[in-house]
């Protein structure tokens, strides 16, 4: 018999246990008979990050030491060891005696098995955001932000899709993460699958996402094992070439699916076809650099990722929304992180307000309830986007089977695309 207990408890705001304190526990757990130990860090309570991907990997460990110092029994651990190298080397170092997984088994169950039989292409990592934690504190059913199936095993036609009736020729406009998923899902089940994406290498707007501070290049993981799954699956890639209405004549596939990512709104204000008004893709790509001080118009995700992006390389930054509050589309048990963040680094929201001019040197911001005033800045990003259905009708018109999904459908995050591009593949 075991015991979970923690190490650090991250609450000195409120005089929670010292570590030392924390340690005496350990030893009464051992003087009572208990078998192993589980080291923690922090509580709910704790106001600062302790299992989310802005906690670098194996930040922990030294509390497993720490542990391994003060007990004989067998220690082991879970916090932030997603990856098998930090356990590893924390067990052959002697920290360490037995690696737990919790999270990173309700993203891909099979992880051990895999790890064991050496296939790390095709674990479905856990990017750690927490979604899984958010819902099951609100008594929501758990699912997982990149685990479609998760929730679902009983439905055997969801969790193991049958092989499709009739095998057919499947255009995908996009490579990002519905695209993606979508497209080794059909495959997988007889279907032939052609991928078709402007950019020359996949993942989509992941790709810049990816580029946000606090640990957001975790997400590329889930890009990595889709593509080794569309190649073990057989679907064809078609790099460096966009979708068009022609080349759709020209092929006739028997179903189209857009995965082709969202377009990005255009501010109402006058001005806004000014030379400083960029897009969000282009900043963080360092397709264009900006001025010292900067106005991001969009105060959800996309919005405050590059804000941070921009921040950290000390430039002014305020974000304007038309949310009433920012980070809506983040989940609770994520967000408090991204406000922590914010006003560490500086950065000034506005919400309920929007931008009514633009002009030299400066913007408009008028509120909701009509007040106005002016915000000083080079350039403008823009991170608002809408829904891409610029095929569409083009696609209807030839009376081709056709799928919109990801952001192309409605914007929203990494995960809604993972989950659409399932559905479809597995529905096709």
């Amino acid at each position: 018999m075991g015991i979970r207990l923690c190490a650090e408890e991250l609450l000195n705001d409120v005089r929670g246990n010292t570590p030392e304190e924390s340690m005496v526990t350990y030893q009464l757990a051992e003087e009572a008979g208990a078998d192993y130990i589980s080291v923690t860090a922090g509580w709910q309570e704790s106001i600062v990050p302790v299992i989310s991907r802005d906690v670098p990997m194996g930040s922990w460990i030294y509390l497993a030491k720490r542990a391994k110092e003060h007990v004989k029994i067998p220690i082991q651990m879970a916090y932030r060891l997603f990856k098998p190298d930090f356990p590893n080397k924390a067990i052959g170092e002697g920290h360490l005696d037995i690696w737990e997984m919790c999270r990173p088994m309700i993203a891909d169950p099979l992880m051990p098995k895999k790890v064991l039989e050496g296939r790390e292409e095709d674990i479905r990592r856990c990017v750690a955001c927490n979604l899984c934690l958010a819902r099951l504190f609100r008594d929501a059913p758990m699912t997982c932000y990149i685990n479609p199936v998760c929730a679902h095993e009983s439905d055997l036609k969801y969790a193991n899709p049958e092989p499709a009736g009739e095998k057919k020729n499947i255009m995908i406009a996009g490579g990002g993460p519905s695209g993606l998923e979508c497209a080794y899902m059909a495959a997988r089940r007889g279907h032939e699958v052609h991928v078709y994406d402007k950019r020359k290498e996949l993942g989509g707007t992941i790709i810049e996402a990816s580029k946000a501070p606090y640990g957001d290049e975790e997400l590329l993981t889930c890009i990595a094992y889709q593509k080794a799954q569309c190649k073990k699956a057989g679907v064809t890639f078609h790099l460096g070439i966009e979708i068009t209405e022609e080349l759709i004549k020209n092929e006739m596939p028997d179903s189209v699916v857009l995965a082709t990512g969202p377009i990005y709104s255009k501010i109402h204000g006058s001005g806004s076809d000014k030379g400083n008004v960029v897009n969000v893709l282009d900043v963080l790509s360092g397709k264009v650099k900006v001025g010292e001080k900067v106005v991001v118009w969009g105060n959800k995700k996309p919005g405050i990722g590059v804000a941070l992006y921009l921040a950290k390389q000390g430039k002014k930054v305020t974000i304007v929304g038309k949310d009433k509050s920012a980070g809506f589309d983040i989940n609770p048990s994520f967000k408090w992180r991204y406000m922590i963040y914010l006003a560490q680094n500086g950065v000034t929201v506005y919400n309920d307000c929007d931008i009514e001019e633009l002009k030299e040197g400066e913007v408009l911001v008028k509120t909701y309830d009509g007040y106005r005033f002016p915000v000083k800045c080079e350039h403008v990003i823009v991170a608002e986007r809408e829904a891409n259905d610029s095929l569409k009708a083009a696609i209807q018109q030839e009376g081709i089977e056709l799928f919109v999904i990801g952001d192309a459908l409605v914007p929203r995050n990494l995960s809604s695309a993972v989950h659409d591009g399932y559905r479809i593949g597995i529905r096709i």
